[in-house]
């Protein structure tokens, strides 16, 4: 079994982390059978050796990772191998600050674990921006651009973001001739003065929100 904690309420995350460990193992054997990793500190050897030890007078044992988002790369290759066939044995338990939509790591853990989420401050970017276009959710779209505005993002940027995220989704063809004639129209009403950049972007994704309904 494997669980991905996910969020920054730690009280609500430590809270379930116990409701799993009191799950699985009775509290007179939780010290002998559990072990906390953190990932800054963890090397792909601590992991598999934890991987490999056996219960001591019990079918399970756990492992916690916290800062999971930290885990160096040969670590995340073990990980996602080993979700794939994970020891029946063993319960293991990541937990990450937020999910990034980035980070094809948690994606593809996500595939194969139980995934627990808990509240978590957004850190906007152009890739949560696109997803919530992809969710045809223009209010929310328009509160993320909003705060990439205030947080210093420069318009071409933005743009310049979203068309990278539309690579990385291999957006079908039609749909993606749509996105483009929107983003270069926002691109000619920016640099000409025609609108001020926060109104002709704001334009923009609800043009794109538009499209992705359409489309979909």
């Amino acid at each position: 079994m494997v669980y991905l904690l996910i969020g920054q309420d730690v009280q609500t995350r430590e809270d379930q982390l116990r409701k799993i460990k009191q799950e699985f193992l009775p509290r007179e054997l939780q010290d002998f059978n559990s072990d906390t990793l953190y990932a800054k500190e963890t090397s792909l050897k601590d992991i598999q050796e934890r991987c490999l030890a056996i219960p001591l007078k019990s079918d399970k044992r756990i492992i916690v990772i916290k800062d999971a988002d930290c885990l160096n790369e040969a670590c995340r290759v073990f990980l996602l191998a080993y979700v794939l066939k994970p020891n029946k044995q063993l319960v293991l338990v990541l937990i990450f600050e937020h999910y990034d939509y980035q980070d094809n790591f948690i994606k593809d853990l996500s595939r194969s674990a139980k995934v627990m989420r808990f509240k978590e401050t957004v850190n906007p970017d152009t890739f949560v921006l696109n997803r919530q276009i992809e969710l045809r959710n223009p209010d929310s779209a328009l509160r993320l651009l909003n705060q990439l505005l205030k947080n210093g993002e420069a318009p071409e940027r933005i743009l310049g973001g979203l068309r990278y995220a539309w690579e990385k989704q291999g957006i079908r063809t039609l749909e993606a001739r749509r996105r483009l004639k929107l983003l270069l129209g926002c691109d000619v009403e920016i640099k000409t003065g025609r609108l001020k950049p926060a109104f002709a972007l704001e334009k923009l994704v609800i043009g794109l929100c538009g499209v992705a309904q359409t489309v979909h």
